[in-house]
């Protein structure tokens, strides 16, 4: 069984930073994509960053600039660097696998950042 565990989320003053990972544990492989959502109250989850097995990045606008993802393969781990951060950027922030080449979608569990004015 798959399971994405997500760690570094917390309470940050606005134009602070934050480090986000996920680490993927049990039988994953395959992997194409890594990839950031956010949802805050009352919004849909929305892509924040996706990179993919091959290092091409993409990025929401709204933290183009400011936050940064990036992966280690041999640890099937993705992280996301964020930077200056903004009241706005406050959510739960959720980590995604498509793996297996494609056919299987695995999320954390998610963890809260709380930007604060």
């Amino acid at each position: 069984q798959v399971q994405l565990v997500e760690s570094g989320g917390g309470l940050v003053q606005a134009g602070g930073s934050l480090r986000l990972s996920c680490a993927a544990s049990g039988s994953i492989f395959g992997i194409n994509i890594m990839a950031w959502y956010r949802q805050a109250p009352g919004e849909q989850r929305g892509l924040v960053a996706r990179i993919t097995n091959g290092g091409t990045t993409n990025y929401a606008d709204s933290v183009k600039g400011r936050f940064t993802i990036s992966r280690d393969g041999a640890k099937n781990t993705v992280y996301l660097q964020m930077s200056s951060l903004r009241p706005e950027d406050t959510g739960v922030y959720y980590c995604n696998f498509k793996w297996n080449w494609g056919t299987v979608d695995s999320w954390g569990q998610g963890t809260q950042v709380t930007v604060s004015s």
